[in-house]
């Protein structure tokens, strides 16, 4: 199988800010890859280096054949991209704005009607199709960016953070788009912070944390990293957590956690359910409380944890807000 996407060594920096630092990639075609990591780790850079917004300080890449820079106005032309924020005008109505970006693309005015229209009816938005889209809710608002990024019937896509701010019926109705797009041969690039986002939708995942990968492969290579099980509990009273330190230490493989979205402590083990009864009885031992206890499959959660000592949602957004400011002009193009 080709490689639609193949980066070596890409390094990008902001002043005296490096934010990709020599990453290497290859994802090949009609496949889902998907970038993993906090934010600010660099996902954003990536994306808009191989969408040709960005030009690298080091490295190359090549999408579809092309080298981004070398091959800038050819590539924009067979690609297409949607950001983390829906770019869409909202005073034209949902079928003007689709309109627009076929006769963007050259495609003629027949051709972009007649494509408008399909696309609309594919994104389940021909009802609000003639309506202005500072009418429409998040979810159509996102449906209708990603109906702009396939104007062109582009072979390569790239998605960035696609689901961020959607409920879950709107999540889950983005997620059948894009497996209906890969069923017709499309290669993806997404980027995400969400690991069921990741496991759900890509044949390989590549963890990335401060501008390189330092982890790739499927859902389950990844986390045969991390090996063995993980117990979960909720203290009944946080301040013992130093106590419950202690008294399961013996009972760990690594070391203990505590998630910050969920204040669950998390103890890796490899004896399942004999190191789940030994911490029952030495917390019991200990008086120590808990609020539910459970043995579980470690998560991807667990192997960005592992690899990188945070969580992959823990970190403030600075990638993005950089790409912001430092976008070239001259650039233009993709969408």
């Amino acid at each position: 199988m080709a490689d639609a996407i193949v980066i070596e060594g890409l390094v990008k920096r902001y002043g005296d800010v490096t934010a990709l630092d020599g990453i290497d990639l290859t994802v090949p075609a009609g496949t889902v890859t998907a970038l993993l990591g906090p934010n600010g780790a660099g996902k954003t850079t990536t994306v808009r280096v191989l969408t040709t917004l960005l030009i690298p300080d080091g490295g190359t890449a090549r999408v579809d054949g092309l080298d981004v820079v070398a091959d800038a106005a050819q590539l924009r032309s067979r690609i297409g991209a949607s950001g983390q924020y829906a770019a869409v005008d909202e005073y034209l109505t949902g079928f003007e704005n689709l309109e627009m970006v076929g006769r963007l693309y050259h495609l003629g005015t027949k051709h972009s009607r007649a494509r408008a229209r399909e696309l609309l009816d594919q994104f389940d938005l021909t009802d609000a199709a003639d309506r202005p889209v500072k009418g429409y809710s998040g979810g159509m608002r996102r449906r209708l960016d990603l109906a702009g990024a396939l104007v062109a019937t582009p072979p390569v896509l790239f998605l960035d953070e696609p689901t961020t701010g959607l409920d879950p019926r709107a999540r889950i109705g983005l997620w059948k788009v894009i497996d209906d797009l890969v069923a017709q041969g499309t290669t993806l690039l997404l980027t995400t912070q969400y690991m069921d986002e990741a496991e759900r939708l890509a044949d390989r995942i590549a963890v990335i944390d401060r501008g390189t990968v330092i982890a790739r492969g499927t859902a389950d290579e990844l986390k045969n990293l991390v090996g063995g099980e993980r117990i979960e509990l909720g203290l009944v009273d946080d301040a013992r957590l130093a106590d419950l330190r202690v008294e399961l230490h013996p009972v760990a493989v690594g070391e203990i956690q505590v998630e910050s979205a969920t204040g669950k402590v998390v103890v890796p083990v490899d004896d399942g359910a004999d190191s789940l009864a030994a911490a029952l009885a030495r917390l019991s031992a200990a008086g120590i409380a808990v609020t539910d206890i459970a043995l579980r499959k470690p998560t991807l959660d667990d192997v960005f944890l592992s690899l990188t000592g945070h969580e992959a949602q823990a970190e403030e957004e600075g990638d993005d807000r950089r790409d912001r400011t430092a976008v070239d002009d001259t650039a233009g193009g993709a969408r």
